[in-house]
């Protein structure tokens, strides 16, 4: 009898995640976490390579090492929170939209020093979580018609491969743009005519191909492959910094020259954790100008998981009968308070990773698998002295090939439609033309009402759409608006 009840009864483990009521097992929820981890960890490289190498108006660079040691520490608390807390099995990371917004909008165009920067992110996901208790966040997520969520999908993925190809120097500006019609072009003189991005060529190949081949972690292997190949060619062929003595040399690596570093691990270095300044960018540019900036975070932030949370939820057989995902409220709560953790390390706003769709289709169905996944993201952190060899040719396939994925959401928009192809059109595009992602949005739902209207479809706008496209009215007409009350 004893033997019986014990086969029968599920362990504490099984009933806290609903391992067995999910279909899974406690072997199949462990195997699918480390798969996930896979797929995510090109992360932890390609994080620092954005923010780790800029400096900010104080000539503050955050490092490398640093930046790695940081996004793991971010990723492995909040994918673990995620797991234990809303119990799905959806990794969490830095956002590639929003670290550069932060890296090239906050501090580099903006003036911002890191710690300001990351102060906006923090009080980006308070604002969220608020959001999300409230339960706006599902309201305007509801308001906002599928073919601009699709194209907004679209936008951010042409505006991710973008910077894979301009940080590879596939696509490079021409310095004489003023005087012709042609702003940026191909390589440099027209032609590949460089090592560096030569292997980036190559990366994208094996990246491509790993990714059509259906490999498990393809994309950290083709970063890990693509930096071996960089290694070699860097050995045999010296090609040395795009950079010497202040001069710019075209035919160097745009970033890390990868080289072999003294250690391969150490104990990690989190001194920028807790680096944060809540309200210091209100003092250095002003509170308006501040707000803006915070309402761009907060737009650009805001749409960002609830799409991929139902998406996974849904392939993972999650969802109810309506495609909805049971304790939605209680996963956005925890989704938010990504970005006031990754705010917080110094690693920029953590959000819910599609390519968590790895570990799924492997079996992951329960937190347990986050659990798993957030483990190996600690552990990494000592391995950060690897990092710094990664040079931006070798990871910047990876974006190429995310937003080839993110591609995919086009097929929801339908172009017959003039109305509704116009708006979907200048949110894909503006995203990419302007390098933000909040520009894209803004345009696209001020066109979209716009459209509506033309098209006598008014009454079928929902007021959110109304509200959130004054709002950005205001946004576009800043400056206008701070010069005239100056």
């Amino acid at each position: 009898m004893a033997k019986t009840t014990a086969v029968d009864t599920p362990s504490a483990l099984d009933r806290y995640f609903e391992i067995s009521k999910r279909g899974s097992t406690v072997s199949t929820e462990i195997r699918a976490g480390v798969v996930t981890f896979f797929a995510m960890a090109y992360i932890i490289i390609l994080n620092p390579l954005i923010l780790g190498t800029g400096a900010d108006s104080n000539g503050t660079v955050l490092g490398v090492p640093q930046v790695a040691a940081a996004t793991a520490l971010a990723a492995g608390v909040m994918t673990i929170a995620f797991g234990a807390i809303a119990k799905y099995p959806f990794g969490i990371a830095t956002g590639l939209g929003i670290n550069t917004l932060v890296a090239v909008t906050l501090v580099a165009t903006e003036g911002l020093t890191w710690p300001e920067a990351m102060g906006l992110v923090v009080l980006d996901g308070v604002i969220i979580v608020a959001l999300a208790l409230s339960g706006f966040r599902m309201a305007v997520f509801n308001a906002i018609p599928r073919e601009i969520k699709a194209a907004m999908g679209v936008g951010i993925g042409m505006f991710i491969a973008m910077i894979g190809l301009v940080d590879a120097g596939f696509v490079r500006r021409i310095p004489d743009s003023a005087h012709t019609t042609v702003p940026v072009g191909l390589g440099t003189g027209g032609s590949i005519s460089s090592w560096p991005t030569f292997v980036f060529v190559i990366g994208l190949v094996i990246c491509g191909i790993l990714v059509a081949r259906r490999v498990r972690g393809g994309l950290f292997i083709g970063i890990v492959v693509t930096t071996i190949i960089a290694m070699i060619v860097e050995a045999i062929t010296h090609a040395g910094p795009s950079v010497v003595d202040g001069k710019s040399v075209p035919t160097g690596w745009n970033l890390a020259v990868p080289t072999l570093p003294d250690s391969i691990g150490g104990i990690p270095d989190l001194s920028i954790v807790g680096g944060v300044s809540l309200f210091g960018a209100f003092s250095r540019i002003g509170v308006l100008a501040a707000v803006l900036i915070l309402f761009t975070l907060v737009l650009a932030n805001f749409f960002d998981a609830m799409g991929t949370m139902t998406a996974l939820g849904k392939q993972a057989g999650l969802t109810d009968e309506n495609d909805n995902l049971p304790n939605l409220k209680t996963a956005l709560i925890v989704e938010g308070a990504g970005a006031i953790v990754g705010g917080g390390a110094s690693a920029s706003s953590n959000t819910v990773y599609v390519d968590s769709a790895a570990g799924i289709a492997d079996g992951a169905r329960t937190g347990l698998a986050n659990v798993v996944t957030g483990l190996l993201f600690l552990l990494a952190m000592f391995l950060t002295p690897l990092y710094s060899i990664v040079p931006i040719e070798a990871a910047s396939p990876v974006l190429v090939v995310v937003g080839a994925l993110m591609m995919g959401q086009i097929r929801d928009i339908d172009f017959t439609q003039f109305h509704i192809a116009l708006p979907a059109f200048l949110t894909i595009v503006i995203m990419p033309f302007t390098y933000s992602i909040a520009n894209g949005i803004g345009v696209g739902f001020i066109s979209y009402v716009l459209m509506q209207v033309a098209a006598g479809k008014a009454k079928e706008v929902h007021w959110i759409m109304w509200l959130l496209s004054a709002l950005f009215l205001v946004y576009f007409a800043a400056n206008p608006l701070l010069n005239a009350v100056s």
